[in-house]
């Protein structure tokens, strides 16, 4: 389900953006920097805006790493861009997670506890990664405010499977194949040597979608 190789290439950040010979490219490059979807459509964004896509695993140690860098990143976004965090529902123990991001956001608790629940799994092992249950993920929460019981059906619901189906959907269409990923416009899936050079790429391809919008708008 997941290109070992290439979340192997994501975790070279450390390498990568401290060596003096890197530089992002001036523009980015169709199978280099990016590829173009084919046919490819936003998640979710109004019409005139800008999406970007995080498709992202809280069990997923890269996306961990990756977490205060997009984390900045996303303080800085003009208004006219949309930042969409989407769980990868994949089988086995991302299913869970993916399953909470969707119970939080019910309970308007994402923006409390996305980073915290990295860290929770990551850092300081206080969740278990692998066969976690509706009623551990659900006492972390707890911790925010959330009722238990009400947050374990939650994760359980038929709102949340139909936000899962959805999010397989866009996976599946714009040619996800592991995480973190990010897509732009729902055209472009960006690649990159590092986190550092994924986000220039990402900033390349919401100003080269900004001026396309401009132009479809000036017709």
């Amino acid at each position: 389900m997941i290109l070992l190789s290439r979340l192997a290439v994501l975790a070279l950040l450390s390498i990568a953006a401290l060596s003096p010979a890197y530089a992002a490219p001036a523009a980015p490059v169709a199978g280099v920097d990016y590829v173009e979807i084919p046919g490819g459509m936003p998640f979710d964004t109004a019409p005139g805006r800008i999406e970007v896509v995080e498709v992202f695993g809280y069990t997923c140690s890269h996306c961990a790493a990756f977490e205060p860098a997009v984390a900045a990143w996303k303080r800085r976004l003009p208004d006219d861009v949309s930042f969409v965090p989407v769980p990868a529902p994949f089988s086995g123990y991302w299913l869970p997670y993916a399953r909470a991001y969707y119970a939080a956001q019910a309970h308007g608790l994402v923006e409390r506890t996305h980073a915290d629940m990295f860290r929770a799994l990551h850092e300081e092992q206080r969740l278990p990664i692998m066969r976690a249950t509706p009623a551990e993920i659900a006492a972390f929460y707890a911790g925010y405010g959330a009722d238990p019981a009400a947050f374990a059906a939650a994760m359980t619901s038929a709102a949340t499977d139909a936000q899962l189906e959805r999010a397989r959907t866009f996976i599946r269409r714009s040619g996800v194949d592991g995480t973190p990923s990010l897509v732009v416009a729902g055209r472009y899936r960006v690649i990159g040597r590092s986190f550092e050079q994924v986000l220039d790429t990402v900033d390349a391809l919401i100003a080269r979608e900004r001026a396309r919008l401009r132009s479809t708008a000036g017709n």
